[in-house]
C-alpha cells in the first residue's frame, strides 16, 4: 500500500517525539530540560545506567551516544515494537488521531467485515474466560494450577478459558448479543449441522487459549480436551478470513517484542511449552499450530530473528520434526539468516524441564543449541556403519544433494567446508603429517558425540553378530511366509537390542508385514531397515524371491549361531582354565574354531584336494594322475616302470 504525497510529513507533525519515546524510558530529570525539548534517559535499545539516550522533540529525532541509535518516531516504533515500516505507521497514525489512506472499496468491506469477526472473536474469548472463572470451569482450574503450575495470574495474562462440555453455550450466549449466525459460523466459533438446524459449538468440554495476532487481536482459539479419549487432545479454529494456520504463530505479537529487545526467540511445539517457558523468563517464544513448521512461518520467524532456535520434545518424533524443518529450510538459507536446534532430554518438554530442574537447565538446553549444518550431518551419519568405500560413497552422495538444495552459493560453501571437517573427524584424514610436526602415529577415526547412538558405537565390539541379526530379521519381515520354516531358531534367537527383540517377537505372533509393523511399531522397523548392509542383503532386495531369501537367511542363521557358540565356548573354556588345563580344553576350542570358521566359509567353498608338483604348480589330485597317465603312455612318465 503506497501512502499520498506529504502524509508522513503531516504525521511526523502531529507526533511529540518525547511523547513516544516516553512510553518505553524513564527520563533523567537532572539532565533533561523539558521545556527546551531537550530529554536524556538510559537507551532502551541497549542495558546501560547513565542517561546516553537524547531526544531532540522540536526536531523530532532521538540519538543515542552508546550504540549510536538514531532515528524518528517511526523508526523508533519499529525499534522497539519490532514491526514493519507500515505496521508502525498506522500505530502512530491510531495516536495522532489520523484517517489511513482510504483503500478500494472491495479492500474496505473486507477490512469492516475482519473488523467484526474480531469483535466476535472477543467477545467469545470473554465468554470463555468468565467460563473458567465459574463453577463449571473447576476441573479446568485444577488442571491449569494443580497439573500445570499456572496461578490465576497467568490465566489472566494468556486470557486462558474454559468451554463448557454444552452444545450450543457459546452460540446462544452470542446470539443474546446480537451477534448473527453467519458471523458466529463465519468466524469458525460455530458449525452448522448436515442436516440443518441450529449451528453448534465447535469447542466443547476444553481449555481454551486464544490465538492473536502480531497486533494483538483475537484470530482464532485453540483447545486443549479434558476428557483423556476425546479424538483430537487439541483443537484449533478452521481457516477463517482471520486464521491461516499456516501463516499464523502462537504468542507472535509478545514474542516479537521481546526478541527485538535482545531475547533469544524460540520455537516450541505446543501451547502450554510457550506459556511455560514465557512464564519461566523465555519471552520471546511462540509455537506453530497443531502442525510442522511451514515455508511462510519460517519466513515469519526470520522475520522476527535472524537466528530462531528450534526447542523440540526429546523423543523420536520431536527429532523427526526437527529433520523435517531441515528439509523445508535449506532452499530458504540466506548469509546471516538461520536455524538453530535445541534437543531436550529424552521423555521431556519444556514445560516438564523446567518443573524438574528450573530455568538454568533449560538456559542451559539453549546455551548447547546446535547449528543446523550439525543436525544435518546427524541425520545423514545415525545408525549407519561406514566400513567400506562404498558405504561412505553413498555418505557423500547424499550430503552433497542436501547442500545442492543451498541456493546461496557462499553459503553453499561454507556448508560444504564444514561437512568437510566432520567427515574428517569421523573417518580420519588418512595422510602422514609433515615432519615439523613431530613423528606421525597411526590414528583411528575419531568418534563425534553426534554418532555415539550410531550402530558402530552401541554395538560395541559386536557390529557383524548385529548386522547378521537385523538381517535374519529383515529378510523374515520381507518375507513373512519363511517365518514357520525358521520359527525354532527365530525362538533361540538371542537378540542384541530393543528393537530387535520387538521385531522378533512379532514375527513370532505371525501374521503379514503390515501386522508384524503394527505389532513391532514402526521406530523398530525403520531402525532395522536403516543399515546399508541390511538393504543390501539378497533376503531384502529380493522379495520376489523366497528362496534365495531363504537359502541368505538360513547362511546368516548358521554363520551367527557358530560365531556366538564358538564365543560361548571359549568364554567357558577361560572359567575353566584356571581349574583344569587339559588336552580336553585344548580338542574343545580347537573343535570350536574349526565351527566358526566352517561357518564363516558358507557352504560354497572349493574342497577340491590339492598337490604341489616340483615346478611349484597346485595341481589337484584327479589333474596330475590323468597327467601321469598320459606320460606312461608316451613312455616319458619317471620312476620305475
Amino acid at each position: 500500500m503506497s501512502l499520498p504525497p506529504g502524509f508522513l510529513d503531516e504525521l511526523r507533525s502531529r507526533l511529540s517525539m518525547a511523547q513516544v519515546a516516553g512510553r518505553k524510558v524513564m527520563w533523567d530529570s537532572r539532565k533533561s530540560n523539558q521545556g527546551k525539548g531537550d530529554l536524556w534517559a538510559p537507551c532502551p535499545f541497549h542495558q546501560e545506567k547513565t542517561a546516553s539516550f537524547h531526544v531532540d522533540d522540536r526536531k523530532g529525532y532521538y540519538y543515542c551516544f552508546g550504540c549510536h541509535a538514531k532515528g524518528d518516531a517511526i523508526s523508533f516504533v519499529r525499534e522497539t515494537e519490532n514491526v514493519g515500516f507500515m505496521e508502525a505507521v498506522e500505530i502512530l497514525a491510531r495516536e495522532a488521531g489520523m484517517q489511513m489512506p482510504e483503500r478500494d472499496p472491495k479492500a474496505q468491506e473486507m477490512s469492516d467485515r475482519r473488523t467484526l469477526l474480531v469483535e466476535v472473536m472477543e467477545q467469545a474469548v470473554r465468554y470463555y474466560g468468565l467460563k473458567l472463572r465459574s463453577a463449571e470451569g473447576s476441573a479446568a482450574r485444577d488442571y491449569l494450577e494443580g497439573r500445570r503450575g499456572l496461578k490465576e495470574a497467568a490465566w489472566f495474562r494468556w486470557d486462558i478459558g474454559f468451554a463448557p462440555d454444552t452444545r450450543h453455550g457459546l452460540y446462544r450466549h452470542l446470539r443474546d448479543q446480537g451477534v448473527s449466525d453467519d458471523l458466529i459460523v463465519e468466524a469458525g466459533l460455530s458449525a452448522r449441522p448436515d442436516g440443518g438446524g441450529e449451528p453448534y459449538d465447535r469447542f466443547r468440554g476444553r481449555i481454551i487459549f486464544p490465538i492473536r495476532d502480531a497486533r494483538g487481536r483475537a484470530i482464532a482459539l485453540g483447545g486443549r480436551a479434558m476428557d483423556p479419549n476425546a479424538r483430537a487432545k487439541y483443537l484449533n479454529s478452521p481457516e477463517t478470513p482471520l486464521f491461516d494456520k499456516g501463516r499464523s504463530l502462537y504468542n507472535h505479537g509478545p514474542a516479537r517484542e521481546a526478541a527485538g529487545k535482545g531475547q533469544p526467540l524460540i520455537v516450541a511445539e505446543g501451547y502450554m511449552d510457550v506459556i511455560a517457558l514465557s512464564e519461566a523468563g523465555f519471552a520471546a517464544t511462540v509455537a506453530p499450530l497443531g502442525t510442522a513448521i511451514t515455508e511462510d512461518q519460517l519466513r515469519l520467524l526470520w522475520r522476527i530473528h535472524s537466528e530462531p532456535v528450534i526447542a523440540l520434545d526429546g523423543d523420536k518424533a520431536g527429532l523427526r520434526a526437527a529433520l523435517r524443518v531441515i528439509d523445508l529450510a535449506l532452499p530458504l538459507l540466506e548469509a546471516g539468516q538461520s536455524l538453530r536446534f535445541a534437543i531436550l532430554p529424552e521423555g521431556q518438554d519444556p514445560d516438564d524441564l523446567l518443573k524438574a530442574e528450573g530455568r538454568g537447565a533449560m538456559q542451559g538446553v539453549l546455551d548447547r543449541a546446535l547449528p543446523m549444518v550439525q543436525l544435518l550431518w546427524r541425520r545423514e551419519t545415525d545408525g549407519q556403519v561406514f566400513d567400506s568405500p562404498e558405504r561412505r560413497a553413498a555418505l557423500d552422495k547424499s550430503l552433497r544433494a542436501a547442500l545442492g538444495r543451498i541456493a546461496d552459493k557462499s553459503l553453499r560453501g561454507h556448508y560444504g567446508e564444514e561437512i568437510k571437517r566432520l567427515r574428517l573427524e569421523l573417518f580420519g584424514t588418512g595422510r602422514r603429517p609433515p615432519a615439523a610436526r613431530g613423528p606421525w602415529k597411526p590414528k583411528g577415526p575419531a568418534v563425534l558425540p553426534s554418532t555415539k547412538s550410531s550402530l558402530l558405537a552401541a554395538a560395541q565390539g559386536a557390529v557383524e553378530d548385529t548386522l547378521r541379526e537385523a538381517v535374519i530379521l529383515a529378510g523374515l519381515v520381507t518375507h513373512p511366509a519363511l517365518v514357520e520354516r525358521f520359527e525354532s531358531a527365530l525362538e533361540r534367537l538371542d537378540t542384541a537390542t530393543p528393537e530387535h527383540e520387538r521385531v522378533r517377537h512379532a514375527l513370532l505372533m505371525g501374521g503379514d508385514r503390515a501386522a508384524i509393523a503394527a505389532a513391532a511399531g514402526p521406530e523398530a522397523l525403520e531402525k532395522l531397515f536403516a543399515p546399508r548392509h541390511v538393504q543390501l542383503a539378497p533376503a531384502v532386495r529380493h522379495r520376489d524371491d523366497p528362496e534365495i531369501a531363504a537359502q541368505c537367511i538360513a547362511e546368516e542363521i548358521a554363520k551367527l549361531a557358530a560365531r556366538r557358540g564358538a564365543t560361548a565356548e571359549i568364554e567357558e573354556a577361560a572359567r575353566d582354565i584356571s581349574e583344569l588345563a587339559d588336552e580336553g580344553l585344548t580338542w574343545r576350542l580347537a573343535q570350536a574354531a574349526q565351527a566358526r570358521e566352517s561357518a564363516g566359509r558358507g557352504g560354497g567353498e572349493d574342497r577340491t584336494d590339492y598337490e604341489v608338483a616340483p615346478n611349484g604348480v597346485r595341481l589337484s589330485r584327479e589333474e596330475r594322475s590323468a597327467l601321469e597317465d598320459v606320460l606312461r603312455q608316451a613312455g616319458l612318465a619317471s620312476g620305475p616302470k
